[in-house]
């Protein structure tokens, strides 16, 4: 007898047994095995669209992919939910339960075929299917390939969940064109995001990727519309939409031309495409809406224009440093304004921008009050003539109207008072280098715009008055490394607060919105660049307008050409209007009889000196003279040397004012020790018991 037969192990049916499971499982490791060595090509879906988004995410501008088409990626929570499920239910309605395969489809599929004469009434392939097609396309169809697709199909459901094979589909799927993915199409033919559709739209959509070339809206328009007119009838016949709203989608228009992909902030992209080469998505500060918006009025503006001429526009939060639009010219493909050149980092002569920083430092050395006077005459500065825009002068007016009129002559007064010298000094703490001419060296011509500086580093530098004289980095996004702040002030806060408090009483130009806000105007020499610069209590706009290769423009200005722009965009913005901050703690501004007998007129060091009631002249600082500079050892202390300060004339006693900061004691010598923070430009005055003050402007070296 045999053991192995009495136990049943040789029995024909439990041998046959065994071998089925030996070979079901020789085949599932084998099919295992051949998974593993040939997985579906899924690296081809990875290339996609670069993008560079706004600060909410939004589409600014998007860059064709590799092979030159539109493929944006898409996740499901940014598609419509019922186009979704319009999708499904037309092309996969078991998508959810069947495996990759669905043998029902298939079936129905081939009883149609050999029903209707070998025509195809509708196929089988399920979603995960024509996924396999698109992520490995070919030229051919036959059964090989069907048999083909069904296994990748099988292996993407072995690798990805149902969601992430529907977002793939989603973003594969031909749409006509160069369109690939549910974004680029409904982008390109509805001009709007997927995120929310009409049914007609949707219903397009699900039509388009059947035979994307020969449903052309642009091009077959007809059978397009036909297309989608099955769709919604088989929505209809399923019971799944009510027929009112098919009759009212299947009378919607379907678009006759394709759309073009959203081109906002071109240069700010580009940058941040050039800088981030590794990155398929970028994320700016700007504010989409905001952008379009000045996009717009820059296209408008730019018609009313000469030709040649272009503008710029920066908008900054100035609490925060971000900008939240940047528009580099009116057009960046229009060749005849030279519009792919960024305007906004042009270096270009700033006109009277630089103004403010200028009486800035004057109310700091407490040399003048905003109501002050200080002549406006013809003055011949060491050779230096400045003459008033309009070659006219006022004669003797108030701090306040000069600035505000923008007058040449006691702008100058007061920049040579204060120094060149400390005035760059000041803009570096804002982040700023002037450019200056070759070989040049800073004189009082800087004032008026006898240097160079940008668009963007002109509203820097006004974010110091909405940030309590503090300017603030601006950032884009594009950058490599974080944005920095700066420590020092460009201007000591009071000083600040009076600036804006004087802009801001600045008439608006003729025919322009009337908004409370702050701003300066700009013209350069020769009439090449227009500038106007404002601010409210916390946003900063800057506008430039000029031809690109800085010729000539006969009749442009500040404040005729750039200004009504000022105002008009800061409309556009849709931005509320943020009231200017009350006048610092302590801060007093007394009238002109209330002012000290020293600030009711201001008086140049070299203008002749008149002696007070008792006689006695006004205090004058005989050393350091105007414009030294001076080298201070450390004599080994560590700490530096004090300068000597040497008086002649005024009444005793005198109290020392260095960079705007009181000395604690007043003393009645003439010579007098002070002891500097640090090296760089500052400005020392001396106040006499009268009143009257003395100042000079010296450069503070170390040996």
């Amino acid at each position: 007898m045999n053991p192995l037969r009495d136990r049943g192990l040789l029995h024909p049916v439990a041998l046959g047994g065994a071998l089925c499971v030996v070979v079901i499982g020789f085949g599932l490791f084998a099919l295992d095995r051949a998974d593993k060595a040939f997985p579906p090509p899924l690296e081809a879906a990875s290339q996609m669209s670069r993008e560079v988004l706004d600060r909410d995410g939004r589409l600014l501008r998007a860059y064709t992919a590799s092979n030159g088409v539109w493929r944006l990626p898409v996740r499901l929570d940014e598609v419509d939910p019922d186009y979704i499920k319009m999708l499904l239910a037309y092309e996969d309605r078991r998508f959810r339960s069947h495996h990759g395969v669905d043998p029902v489809a298939l079936v129905r599929a081939a009883f149609q075929f050999v029903s209707n004469g070998g025509r195809i009434v509708s196929g089988g392939s399920t979603i995960s299917m024509q996924l396999a097609r698109l992520i490995e396309p070919r030229s051919q169809r036959s059964l090989t390939s069907k048999l083909r697709q069904m296994a990748r199909a099988l292996q993407l459901e072995r690798r990805l969940s149902k969601d992430q094979i529907l977002s793939l589909y989603l973003t594969l799927a031909p749409y006509g064109g160069n369109l690939e993915g549910v974004r680029a199409a409904s982008l390109a033919w509805f001009g709007r995001e997927p995120k929310k559709l009409s049914l007609s739209q949707a219903a397009l959509l699900v039509a388009l990727p059947q035979s994307p070339e020969s449903r052309r809206p642009d091009r077959r328009h007809d059978e397009a519309r036909m297309a989608r007119d099955r769709v919604l009838g088989r929505m209809r016949d399923a019971g799944l939409i009510p027929a009112s709203e098919i009759a009212r989608a299947s009378a919607a228009a379907v678009p006759s031309r394709r759309l073009g992909m959203p081109d906002l902030a071109a240069h700010l992209a580009d940058l941040a495409i050039r800088t981030h080469p590794q990155t398929d998505t970028v994320r700016l500060t700007v504010d989409g809406a905001i952008q379009g918006r000045l996009e717009h009025l820059a296209s408008e503006t730019a018609a009313r224009l000469g030709p040649k001429q272009s503008l710029a526009m920066v908008l900054a939060d100035g609490r925060t440093g971000e900008l939240l639009a940047s528009v580099g010219s009116p057009g960046h493909l229009d060749a005849a304004r030279s519009g792919a050149i960024d305007m906004t980092r042009a270096v270009r002569s700033p006109g009277s921008t630089l103004k403010p920083f200028i009486y800035g430092l004057a109310f700091e050395d407490a040399i003048v009050a905003a109501e002050t006077l200080i002549d406006d005459t013809p003055a011949d500065f060491a050779g230096y003539r400045p003459r008033n825009f309009d070659l006219d002068y006022m004669g003797e007016i108030s701090i306040r109207q000069a600035l505000q009129f923008s007058l040449n002559v006691p702008a100058v007064r007061l920049l040579e008072a204060v120094g060149p010298q400390r005035l760059l000094a000041r803009l570096r703490r804002g982040g700023i280098k002037l450019q200056l001419p070759p070989g040049g060296a800073p004189g009082l011509a800087i004032g008026l715009g006898g240097a160079g500086v940008s668009l963007r580093d002109l509203v820097q530098l006004y974010t110091a008055f909405v940030n309590d004289g503090v300017a603030l980095q601006l950032g884009d996004g594009t950058e490599i490394e974080p944005v920095s702040h700066f420590e020092h002030p460009v201007i000591q806060a009071q000083a600040g607060w009076r600036v804006a408090d004087i802009l801001s009483g600045v008439e608006a130009p003729q025919g322009a919105p009337r908004i409370p806000i702050a701003y300066k105007t700009g013209t350069s020499y020769g009439y090449r660049d227009a500038w106007a610069i404002g601010f409210d209590g916390r946003y900063v706009l800057g506008v430039w307008v000029g031809r690109p290769d800085a010729s000539p423009v006969p009749g442009l200005s500040g404040i005729a050409t750039a200004a009504p722009l000022l105002f008009e965009a800061f409309v556009r913005t849709g931005l509320d209007r943020v009231d200017f901050p009350p006048a610092p703690y302590g801060l007093i501004e007394p009238s002109r009889g209330e002012l000290p007998f020293a600030l009711r007129k201001y008086k140049a060091g070299d203008e002749t000196a008149t002696a007070s009631a008792g006689g006695a002249l006004p205090p004058r600082i005989v050393y350091p003279p105007q414009g030294a500079r001076v080298a201070l050892g450390s004599g080994g202390s560590g700490r530096m040397m004090p300068l000597v300060i040497k008086l002649q004339g005024g009444v005793a006693p005198y109290r020392l004012i260095a960079n705007g900061l009181p000395m604690p004691k007043p003393t009645r010598r003439r010579v007098l020790n002070w002891n500097p923070d640090s090296a760089g430009a500052s400005t020392l005055t001396v106040m006499d018991a009268e009143g009257r003050a003395a100042s000079v402007s010296v450069f503070i070296d170390t040996n």
